[in-house]
């Protein structure tokens, strides 16, 4: 689903820091903060934030992932744009109509849909930065994998032409590109060995080219690939990518 907030008029957003920033990924929260910051941008991070509700959604419990999905409007009620460093995260904000199956429509799930940002997202359509200032302080080769849940949305174009700016860095193409990494959420957990033979034929293509870096968008399929990697003996350093945007600003 193509994100169709209008561009924002302030420049104050409201953080969502997703489950995985929370238990595994904090600098891409800090990465988050910090560039949204270097653009001027005022961030609020609201502490009483849980999850988005997808894993339960994920595995049928509709009932359960409302109740987390309210929580989630509720907490982020207001009309700022509400920023995300998760395609998956922010999709499942965007289809808030899935929610409401079999039940009345909900104001503040409709809303926060319509608030909703993925980071690149935002920064690219949102705020209108199509070129990146920063330059990595060495040639960077860097294979960008574009997530499932970014499909159909405004965030892979936006991720290819800010990394694309960025001084030393160059962008990889790699064979099977479009095709899914096989996390797919709670899939991985019931199907793990498709799960995890997808993985595979992934990173085959992607370190066929030889990265420095393995990037997406989504923090589970950085998750997932680079758990598989280091498990056949084949890692790869693995970052999001507005960590990427971030290190470009540091001078070496």
């Amino acid at each position: 689903m193509e994100n169709t907030a209008a561009r924002p008029t302030g420049k104050k957003v409201q953080l969502m820091g997703t489950c995985l920033c929370d238990a595994f990924y904090d600098d891409v929260a800090r990465a988050t903060v910090q560039v949204l910051e270097h653009l001027g941008v005022e961030v609020l991070y609201p502490e009483n934030q849980t999850c988005c509700g997808q894993p339960a959604f994920n595995s049928g419990d509709w009932n359960a992932s409302r109740k987390v999905a309210l929580h989630t409007a509720a907490v982020f009620a207001g009309e700022l744009p509400v920023v995300c460093p998760s395609g998956s995260c922010a999709a499942m904000n965007f289809h808030g109509n899935l929610l409401q199956f079999e039940e009345s429509p909900n104001a503040a799930i409709d809303s926060l849909a319509r608030r909703t940002w993925e980071v690149m997202d935002f920064i690219y359509h949102g705020l209108g930065i199509t070129q990146w200032p920063g330059s990595l302080p060495e040639p960077t080769r860097v294979a960008f994998h574009r997530s499932c849940h970014s499909r159909g949305t405004g965030s892979g174009a936006a991720t290819r032409a800010l990394l694309g700016s960025v001084g030393n860095l160059t962008l990889l193409p790699f064979g099977q590109s479009e095709q899914c990494c096989g996390f797919g959420g709670t899939f991985s957990v019931t199907f793990p060995h498709i799960s995890g033979q997808m993985g595979a034929l992934k990173l085959d293509h992607i370190l066929e080219q030889t990265p420095d870096v393995m990037v997406s968008g989504d923090m589970s399929c950085l998750m997932h690939l680079s758990g598989l990697a280091n498990t056949q003996g084949r890692p790869i350093p693995t970052k999001h990518a507005i960590q990427l945007l971030r290190d470009s600003l540091i001078r070496q």
